[in-house]
């Protein structure tokens, strides 16, 4: 015989208290733990990576990556600000530990840790840049960050390289707008 199962009408309020409690359990036993270390999402807030990224749209951020793995150049990067880490921001990865990034005008060249042949970025994706002459050599666990709309971009040019301790993750997916939805969004390759 195949008992009916007992719909919300008929439970007790223990019952429905116990159904309730279980759901939150299962909600933080699975949902929880995919939130804070698999997949977060972010809004985009403000024009540092126009036009990669606009303001207002929503992305979904891969946590796992860097804990697995290290940034490649050309990722968009999230992380939080060292001077405020209450701050969230994104970046694209332009240096990798022990490079040397010289920015000479508007081009952007990386010598490679032990070499000394310097290779130019070709960054078709910027479409404003901003007249600056500086040369930085990071440390091992630093990375050089900078916004895409270099007009309008707060990065490594003004507040120094980014230890790898402040990194959240790397844009997996645009979802919002419904028009712009993609997988890896904004990834250059150099």
């Amino acid at each position: 015989m195949i008992e009916k199962m007992k719909n919300s009408e008929n439970l007790s309020v223990r019952d429905q208290i116990i159904d309730y409690v279980k759901f939150l359990f299962i909600v933080a036993v699975i949902v929880l733990p995919i939130r804070f270390y698999v997949a977060q999402p972010f809004v985009v807030s403000g024009e540092s990576m126009f036009p990669t990224f606009k303001d207002g749209q929503y992305l979904i951020v891969d946590q796992i990556s860097y804990n697995l793995g290290e940034p490649q150049r050309g990722d968009v990067a999230i992380f939080k600000f060292p001077q405020d880490t209450s701050k969230f921001f994104i970046k694209r990865v332009i240096g990798l530990p022990g490079e040397t990034v010289e920015i000479k005008g508007q081009d952007v060249f990386i010598t490679p840790k032990g070499s000394t042949e310097k290779i130019k970025l070709n960054e078709p994706y910027i479409e404003m840049k901003r007249e600056v002459y500086e040369t930085t050599t990071l440390k091992d666990d630093e990375y050089f960050v900078m916004g895409d709309n270099r007009l309008q971009s707060y990065d490594s040019r003004f507040w120094g390289p980014l230890n790898k301790k402040y990194l959240i993750g790397r844009a997996f997916l645009r979802l919002l707008p419904v028009d712009t939805i993609n997988y890896m969004p904004g990834i250059a390759k150099y």
